[in-house]
């Protein structure tokens, strides 16, 4: 893993959500002079959490959900600008999670969040892998494919 000492380090837990038909849950965001994107949910940790908690804490504030995240199952090392405009090197860390529904509760979301992320949407994964806009992770659907039983 190379980080680039010049960025903050933003430490992040992603949580992959599928639901009981092999869909992904995947967030919209809308953000002024940039493209739409499509993201997992997720986001920063708090300075002392873990990514373990983070990650639990992450799933009940943007679904609703009250679940164990269960095993790290990758981690990436991405540079990109956040929402709120800074450059960062980012310390992101997947968790898959299984949920028996796909409806969702959204009321847990920050400001942010409700000002920027402007759709959710359940995904299959030929979706993902041909969709329009861009998706954060780019191989989501390959890297869903290579945890799961099919």
């Amino acid at each position: 893993m190379s980080l680039n000492p010049a960025l903050r380090l933003r430490r992040a837990a992603r949580l992959i959500v599928i639901d009981p038909d092999l869909r992904a849950l995947m967030f919209r965001y809308d953000v002024p002079g940039r493209p739409p994107f499509w993201v997992t949910a997720g986001g920063e940790c708090e300075p002392d959490e873990s990514f373990e908690d983070a990650a639990r804490r992450e799933l009940f504030e943007e679904t609703g959900f009250t679940a164990d995240p269960g095993p790290q199952i990758m981690q990436m090392t991405p540079e990109f600008i956040t929402v709120q405009g800074e450059p960062v090197q980012a310390d992101e860390r997947f968790f898959l999670v299984h949920v028996d529904e796909a409806r969702i509760d959204t009321s847990g979301h920050t400001e942010t969040e409700l000002a920027l992320m402007t759709q959710h949407r359940w995904f299959t994964l030929n979706e993902l892998e041909h969709w329009h806009e861009a998706v954060f992770p780019v191989e989501l659907a390959a890297i869903i494919r290579s945890h799961i039983a099919t």
